[in-house]
């Protein structure tokens, strides 16, 4: 199928944009009301934009009649206490689709390999129209954390590791890569992240926002990788294995 895609991310499938000054913006993420909802870790949500309005987190194909993630339609109880997230969710000026501030608790790199996943944020995306992707803007200062991204979820030389201090932006083809964020902590991990469509105005934005296909991988001894990954081998056989005995197939994860 041929899609509307942003040249910007042809080369890595992602861009790290100009830094955003988060010191200057009350912390609207803190007034807002999350819901449970399952992703990679120990997570909640909550929604600024939904398939419908309402204060939930479902894809936009569970609803009636299914469609693929774009014409959000924004939650009124959550805009009315964060109007600034709002407008930044807004600023590139492309389609949105799910938009919601996630709150992650910390995690190990163990864990954040074993929770890698791939969004599912195409599924009936009609062809010849532009292709979803997400922007990460990162709310809380998390620093000494990483958003890790595989091309390949078992290759740890397809990994590249990107910090996430306060005010850090990214857009990211999170259908491409295998994702997940190492929060090393103390404190919870607030990100907005919303759903764009890809075309002239996110283009647009890329651009004005010196967007870079290169991020600083930030280095890890290999055999802490390699204990790591042993680790996330040894756990998925234990789900796989429970999952068989109660006759279940591969559990899938296709979430933030």
């Amino acid at each position: 199928m041929s899609y509307i895609r942003s040249a910007a991310l042809e080369e890595t499938g992602y861009v790290v944009l100009d830094s955003y000054d988060q010191s200057k913006d009350p912390k609207e993420w803190l007034d807002l009301e999350y819901v449970a909802w399952k992703s990679s870790g120990d997570t909640r949500f909550a929604p600024l934009a939904s398939a419908a309005g309402e204060m939930e987190c479902n894809g936009f194909w569970n609803h009636t009649p299914p469609r693929t993630d774009k014409d959000g339609v924004w939650v009124p109880a959550n805009v009315a206490k964060a109007p600034i997230l709002k407008a930044r969710a807004e600023e590139p000026g492309a389609n949105i689709g799910r938009c919601r501030v996630i709150e992650l608790q910390p995690n190990s790199y163990a864990t954040a390999l074993y929770n890698l996943h791939q969004d599912d944020n195409n599924r009936l995306n009609p062809d010849g129209t532009g292709w979803i992707v997400r922007g990460f803007f990162n709310l809380s200062d998390d620093k000494d954390s990483f958003l890790i991204l595989r091309e390949d979820r078992f290759d740890p030389e397809t990994e590249v590791r990107i910090a996430l201090p306060a005010g850090a932006q990214l857009i990211v083809d999170t259908q491409r890569f295998w994702h997940a964020v190492w929060q090393k902590g103390p404190e919870p991990r607030y990100c907005l992240i919303t759903s764009y469509e890809s075309g002239p105005e996110l283009d647009a934005y890329i651009a004005a926002k010196h967007g870079s296909p290169h991020a600083a991988t930030a280095p890890l001894d290999p055999a802490f990788v390699q204990e790591a990954q042993a680790d996330v081998r040894r756990r998925l056989a234990e789900r796989a294995a429970t999952l068989a005995a109660q006759g279940r197939g591969a559990w899938v994860d296709d979430e933030d």
